[in-house]
C-alpha cells in the first residue's frame, strides 16, 4: 500500500448498466480508497487490472443502503452507495462494521465538496425503480434527507476561555443570501396553469419558482418572483438544473423512432431535429430530418449521443467534439454540422403540446359537487352506465359517467377513489374526481376524443402501418408499467378498455374497477369477475388476479391490436377458450404482426406466471423493435 491509501479491501460491486439482479452482476473487485480516488481493479493485489474509478471530488453522496439480505444475489450483504456525476455505485461489503468503515472515510474525504445531494435514495435501484419510493428515473430526486456529517466522529477544538461570552461573527448581508438561494428548491414552469381554488398558484410557462413543500407528491406548495404562494401540479414544473433536459423545447422524453420520423415529416423543415430518450435506459437520441438526403436514401438520421470513457464523462454526436452537457452540444450543432447530416436548425416539438392531466383539479380535492358539471352528448354506455362529455365550471372538458343504481358495490369504490386518483401517468386516463354527495354517483375522468381504441381501429382499417400499430401497444405498456410499479392490477385489460385522445395517444382507462362490480353477467361462477378470453389458467381456474395476469391480457390486446379489432378466439365459446387454452393453444399470428411482435404474445401467454416477464421488460423489447435495434 502507498503512503496515500486510505482503506484496501476485496468488496462486490454490482453493475451500474443492468436492471437484472442477478449472481453474474455482481463482480469482486479490490477497491482502493486514497485521498483523490476511489479506484476498483479486477484480480489479485499482486497482478491487478483497473477497471474503474471515482474522482473524490465528483462524488454528491456517500450513505449505507438500506436493502434486506434477501435482496442481494452475493456472498456480501452490507451495501453501501457512492453517488457521482450522474451515476450511483452499489458497493457492498462483508459486514456491517467494513461498511461503516468505508462509509465514513469516504464522507469524511468528500465533506468540502462543492455540491452535496440534499436527498438520496436510502434503498436500492432495482428493475428500473428505486424502491424505497418506485420511482423510475435514474435522476429522480431522492426521498430521505442525506446528513453529510451523519456518523463523522470528530474530536472537537478545545473551547477558548472567552467562547462562551463571544458569539460568532454573522455572514455578511449578501454572503447569507447567496447561501440561502443556493439552497432553494428552484423549479420552471413547463405549462401555464390556471388556479381553480383560491389555495392555487398560477403558472406562467419558462417562469422560475421555488418549491417550499412536497408532502403530497402530486402538488406542491411553491413561491412566484412576487412572492405570493400557493398549491401546483408537480407534473407542469421541472427542476432548474443543466442537466435537466425537460425545460428545453427540442426534448420529447416519450417520443419513440416512429413517432419522430412522422412528426418530422410532417414539419418538413431542413435541419428539423428531435432530441429523444433511446430505448437504453439513461441514454438519448437525435432525430434529424434534411430534404437533401439523395435519391435512395431516407431523409431522416437517429445519432445516438455517446459518452466518452473515464471521468468526468463528456457527451459527443461526432467524436472529434466533445462537450460537458448535452445542451452544449446541441448548441454547438446548431452552428456545425461537425459530421451530421446537416445542421440542427429547427427543434420540433408536438404540435399544440397540451399540459399533462393533473391528480384532480386542485390540492386536496376529490369530491366534486355536481352543480359545477354541465352535461353535454351522451358518448356511449359503459360496464357501469351512461358516458357523457361534459364540462366542469362550464371551461374543463371532462368525461362523466353515471352509475346506475345496483352496478357497483358503492361504499367499496368509495373508499379506494381517492387512491385511484393519486394514479397519474400520461398513459393512464385520469380519474379527476367523484360526486358521492347525491344519487346517481358520477365518475369524473379526463375526456379522450377518439373514444374506446377497439372502434378506432374497426373504424380506420388499413390506415395503420406496424409501427404506428405498435406505437398504441408501446402507450398502452408504459401506462400498465405504472400500474404494477404501484402495485395495482387493471383485471380487464383489452383494447376497449383503452381510450385515444385527439393526438393519437392511447390510454389505460377503467383500472381495478372490476373489483365493484356487481353484474351477474361479468360474474364467474366462484365469484370471480373476468372477460374469460382475455385471461390466463390461473384466474378462470382459481380467480389468482395478480400483474402476471394482466400481462396475459396485455398479449390478448397486442393481437386485437394487430388484427385492426378482431375478436379473439371469434368463432369459440367460453367453455371453449377454457379447454383450448388448458391445452396450451394460443391465438394465431396475425397478418401484420412480424415474428419478433409474436414472440412478445408468446411471452405474455406463458402457462405459468412466473415464466411471464414484467411490463418495464415488455416494454423495453417494444423500445427496441421500434428503435430497429433487434
Amino acid at each position: 500500500m502507498n503512503s496515500e491509501t486510505v482503506l484496501e479491501e476485496y468488496l462486490y460491486k454490482r453493475s451500474q448498466q443492468k436492471k437484472w439482479t442477478s449472481p453474474v452482476n455482481y463482480k469482486e473487485r479490490l477497491f482502493v480508497l486514497t485521498n483523490a480516488r476511489l479506484t476498483y481493479y479486477e484480480g489479485r493485489s499482486e497482478k491487478k487490472n483497473k477497471k474503474g474509478s471515482v474522482d473524490i471530488t465528483k462524488v454528491k453522496c456517500v450513505e449505507v443502503v438500506k436493502n434486506g439480505t434477501n435482496e442481494v444475489p452475493c456472498q456480501n450483504k452490507y451495501a453501501f452507495q457512492v453517488v457521482y456525476d450522474t451515476n450511483t455505485l452499489y458497493i457492498f461489503a462483508p459486514t456491517s462494521e467494513s461498511r461503516d468503515q468505508w462509509v465514513k472515510c469516504m464522507k469524511e474525504g468528500i465533506k468540502n465538496n462543492n455540491y452535496i445531494l440534499p436527498k438520496y435514495h436510502p434503498r436500492l435501484w432495482s428493475d428500473g425503480v428505486y424502491q424505497c419510493c418506485r420511482q423510475t428515473e435514474k435522476l429522480a430526486p431522492g426521498c430521505e434527507a442525506y446528513q453529510l456529517f451523519a456518523g463523522i466522529a470528530s474530536k472537537p477544538l478545545p473551547p477558548t476561555p472567552d467562547a462562551k461570552k463571544r458569539p460568532p461573527p454573522p455572514l455578511p448581508p449578501e454572503q447569507n443570501q447567496v447561501d440561502k438561494e443556493d439552497k432553494e428548491d428552484k423549479v420552471i414552469a413547463m405549462f401555464d396553469f390556471h388556479p381553480v381554488e383560491p389555495h392555487d398558484l398560477r403558472l406562467t410557462i419558462g417562469e422560475e419558482y421555488v418549491v417550499l413543500e412536497k408532502k403530497d407528491v402530486h402538488w406542491w406548495k411553491a413561491r412566484n418572483k412576487y412572492g405570493q404562494e400557493g398549491y401546483i401540479p408537480s407534473n407542469y414544473v421541472t427542476e432548474k438544473k443543466l442537466d435537466n433536459l425537460d425545460q428545453y423545447e427540442w426534448y420529447s422524453r416519450n417520443m419513440n423512432r416512429s413517432k419522430a420520423e412522422q412528426l418530422l415529416k410532417m414539419e418538413d423543415k431542413e435541419g428539423g431535429f428531435i432530441v429523444r430518450n433511446s430505448s437504453q435506459a439513461g441514454l438519448y437520441t437525435v432525430s434529424l430530418y434534411t430534404k437533401y438526403a439523395g435519391e435512395g436514401s431516407s431523409p431522416i438520421r437517429h445519432y445516438h449521443i455517446k459518452e466518452t470513457q473515464g471521468f468526468p464523462k463528456q457527451c459527443y454526436l461526432a467524436e472529434k467534439h466533445v462537450f460537458n452537457s448535452i445542451p452544449d452540444m446541441i448548441e454547438y450543432h446548431k452552428h456545425n454540422a461537425a459530421g451530421l447530416v446537416t445542421r440542427l436548425r429547427n427543434p420540433v416539438c408536438p404540435r399544440n403540446r397540451t399540459a399533462p392531466t393533473t391528480a384532480g383539479f386542485s390540492y386536496d380535492k376529490w369530491e366534486i359537487n355536481p352543480s359545477e358539471l354541465t352535461f353535454m352528448k351522451e358518448l356511449g354506455s359503459g360496464l357501469f352506465g351512461v358516458v357523457r362529455l361534459g364540462k366542469w365550471r362550464a371551461q374543463y372538458k371532462v368525461a362523466i359517467k353515471a352509475i346506475r343504481e345496483g352496478a357497483m358495490s358503492e361504499e367499496d369504490f368509495i373508499d379506494e377513489a381517492k387512491v385511484m386518483m393519486k394514479l397519474t401517468h400520461p398513459k393512464l386516463v385520469q380519474l379527476y374526481g367523484v360526486c358521492t354527495e347525491s344519487r346517481p354517483i358520477y365518475i369524473v375522468t379526463e375526456f379522450m376524443e377518439y373514444g374506446c381504441l377497439l372502434n378506432y381501429l374497426r373504424q380506420r382499417q388499413g390506415q395503420f402501418n406496424a409501427d404506428i400499430l405498435l406505437s398504441m401497444c408501446q402507450d398502452v405498456c408504459d401506462g400498465m408499467n405504472y400500474l404494477e410499479q404501484n402495485n395495482f392490477i387493471h383485471r380487464d385489460l383489452a383494447s376497449r378498455n383503452c381510450l385515444v385522445n385527439d393526438l393519437g395517444v392511447v390510454k389505460v382507462s377503467d383500472f381495478g374497477m372490476t373489483r365493484y362490480v356487481l353484474d351477474n353477467q361479468y360474474t364467474s361462477s366462484c365469484g370471480a369477475k373476468f372477460p374469460v378470453k382475455w385471461s390466463p389458467p390461473e384466474v378462470f381456474n382459481y380467480s389468482k388476479f395478480s400483474s402476471k395476469s394482466d400481462v396475459w391480457s396485455f398479449g390478448v390486446l397486442i393481437w386485437e391490436v394487430f388484427t385492426e379489432g378482431k375478436m379473439p378466439f371469434e368463432t369459440y365459446s367460453n367453455v371453449e377458450v377454457v379447454e383450448m387454452v388448458t391445452r396450451g393453444e394460443r391465438l394465431y399470428r396475425p397478418r401484420l404482426a412480424t415474428n419478433r411482435i409474436y414472440t412478445i404474445m408468446m411471452a405474455c401467454w406463458h402457462e405459468k406466471p412466473e415464466g411471464r416477464p414484467k411490463f418495464y421488460d415488455l416494454l423495453l423489447g417494444i423500445g427496441q423493435i421500434l428503435e430497429g435495434e433487434l
